[in-house]
């Protein structure tokens, strides 16, 4: 049976950091797509984030002017389409030729792979990615960040902080901040969570370097990592 998945692929995962983009993985990833799609006539659309490039340009606009949110939004959403271009062309021939510009707006392709980033101010790439499972009819997304679980509690902060492997959205927000605002730095932020709450949508939370990893989720099979069910 054929299943739509949508991959949250951090910014920071393909850039790593200034100045250095991380080909090894990009290739390993790639490959992993690739065979997914493969099988079943499987699709998955990606949504690149804007990682540690849009932290660089939000903090240097900083230091010459003050920007108004709305604008420092805009940034950092030009970033996350230059990821999106970047993994679009990766793909090639396999991927639809345009990225994704309305994550609430389907289109109609037969290519098996879509590749998205950052729509508006005010909207994560973690919420984009929600909406894009309401419109292609899926309830499963990836989120590929740099932790290996989810915590009770920030563990850089409190010893006492368990790992999480399963949850439910209404214990999720327990963890997390009630408010959401741009850079806030959650593994899945609030409104993408009562979203995906809303819409049945289970998000799945691993490290994205372990690109083994990934292909376990692909294939439903146990993983190192948190999954959270309506």
């Amino acid at each position: 049976m054929r299943r739509t998945v949508i991959i949250s692929l951090g910014g920071s995962l393909i850039v790593p950091q200034p100045g250095y983009i991380d080909v090894k993985f990009m290739k390993k990833f790639r490959t992993e797509i690739i065979n997914f799609v493969a099988r079943n006539d499987n699709r998955v659309i990606i949504v690149s984030g804007g990682g540690r490039l849009n932290k660089r340009y939000n903090s240097a606009i900083q230091e010459i002017v003050k920007p108004s949110l709305i604008d420092l939004d805009w940034l950092g959403i030009s970033a996350t389409k230059l990821h999106a271009e970047f993994v679009r062309i990766m793909f090639g021939q396999k991927a639809h030729q345009q990225i994704i510009d309305n994550p609430t707006k389907k289109i109609n392709t037969d290519k098996q792979i879509l590749c998205g980033g950052g729509w508006r101010p005010g909207c994560s790439t973690d919420k984009d990615s929600v909406l894009l499972a309401k419109t292609y009819g899926s309830h499963e997304v990836i989120n590929l960040t740099n932790i290996d679980y989810v915590y009770t509690k920030d563990p850089r902060k409190f010893k006492n902080a368990k790992k999480v492997k399963d949850t439910t959205w209404t214990e999720y927000f327990k963890m997390i901040p009630k408010k959401w605002s741009p850079r806030l730095n959650t593994p899945f932020g609030p409104p993408a969570s009562r979203l995906a709450k809303k819409y049945g949508v289970t998000v799945s939370i691993i490290n994205g370097k372990k690109v083994s990893n990934l292909k376990k989720v692909l294939l439903r099979k146990t993983f190192k990592g948190t999954t959270i069910y309506p």
